[in-house]
This record gives C-alpha cells, sequence and structure tokens, in this order.
C-alpha cells in the first residue's frame, strides 16, 4: 500500500461512507468532515506513508495517543465526500491491535457543541437526530463505541462517538482537528 493506492480506493472508500452517513441520517445535519483516518498493521509502512503524504501536505500534529505516535497531515488539496472537503490525514503509528483490513478505516464529523462528556455529546445528537437513539441503544448491527482521545498536551475536551459497520466508521466529535491542534500548541 502507498500514497496512490490510497488515492485509487478514495472512491470506493468514499461512497461507502457517504451511504453509511445516509443510514445514520447524519446527512440531513449538514456537518463537515475534518479529517479521514488510515490504520496501518506496520510502522515501516506507516513511516513511508508519513514521508509520502509530506509531499502532498504538511504535518502539523505529532503526538503520543494512547501510547503511539498519531499524525495529523493537513492536504495541500483535499479529499472530497461529496460536498464535504477533507482538509487533513490521521496517520496513527500501530499499535499492539492488528487490523483486519489497512487502508481508510474511517472519517471525523464535526458536530458543532460546547459538550463536556459523551453523555452531554449523546444528548444533544440524539436531539438533533432522534433516529440515532435506537442506534446509540444498542438496537442495530452498528457498534457504538463512546470515547474522549486526549494527548498529552490537549486542552479543549472532545468527547466521541464512533459508528462502526461493514468495516468502516463515522466518529462525530465537537471540536474541529485544527482546532484541537491550535489548543495544544497554545500549552
Amino acid at each position: 500500500m502507498n500514497y496512490q493506492h490510497l488515492l485509487q480506493t478514495w472512491p470506493d472508500f468514499s461512497q461507502r461512507i457517504t451511504a453509511f452517513i445516509h443510514r445514520l441520517g447524519l446527512d440531513n445535519l449538514s456537518l463537515q468532515s475534518d479529517h479521514a483516518a488510515l490504520r496501518v498493521n506496520d510502522n515501516h509502512l506507516a513511516q513511508l506513508l508519513a514521508d509520502e503524504f509530506s509531499q502532498h501536505g504538511k504535518i502539523i500534529s505529532n503526538n503520543m495517543i494512547n501510547g503511539r505516535p498519531i499524525l495529523i497531515i493537513k492536504l495541500i488539496e483535499p479529499l472530497v465526500i461529496g460536498t464535504m472537503k477533507i482538509q487533513c490525514v490521521e496517520l496513527p503509528f500501530p499499535s499492539d491491535k492488528a487490523y483486519p483490513v489497512e487502508g481508510w478505516e474511517h472519517i471525523e464529523l464535526v458536530f458543532p457543541s460546547q459538550a463536556q462528556t459523551c453523555d452531554q455529546l449523546v444528548a444533544e445528537l440524539i436531539e438533533k437526530a432522534p433516529q440515532l437513539a435506537d442506534v446509540i441503544t444498542g438496537n442495530s448491527d452498528i457498534k457504538v463505541k463512546q470515547s474522549s482521545p486526549k494527548s498529552d498536551k490537549e486542552r479543549l475536551a472532545n468527547p466521541t462517538i464512533a459508528f462502526k459497520a461493514n468495516g468502516i466508521c463515522v466518529k462525530v466529535h465537537t471540536h474541529d482537528i485544527q482546532k484541537i491542534i491550535t489548543s495544544e500548541q497554545a500549552s
């Protein structure tokens, strides 16, 4: 896998993500995606991809999160899904978990909110998208995970809800990744 391969697989990934966003009913909220994320199982491959992506953008963050480096690369030319222009790519170096499929894994949507916790985010999201109540309470084949990932320097709470099905994932969080990075740099 390399940068060119990822570009070639982007149209299929974006179609699957678009269908999943529609299935979740999130398309009605006009949310924007701040980044797309990759999954790789090999440190050497992660470094090669970091080098290749650096030729098409700039690494704006390199932080340890949950014990591993995670890079955020701001692209010169954004990736496109429908009407969304995605400026950043998240490239986590591997952890001890092996992913069944390497490549594009998820996108993250920004749900503007002052929520400080996952419970607050869930309440606000269900208020705007009531059809998600059954999904979030587990009455669906869609897996839901709530988390508050945080880097060592992060100052903004950014609760996250992940929706997973059929090998892809859409995450919803409260702050744009570039705003999070700016908060880290202010510390």
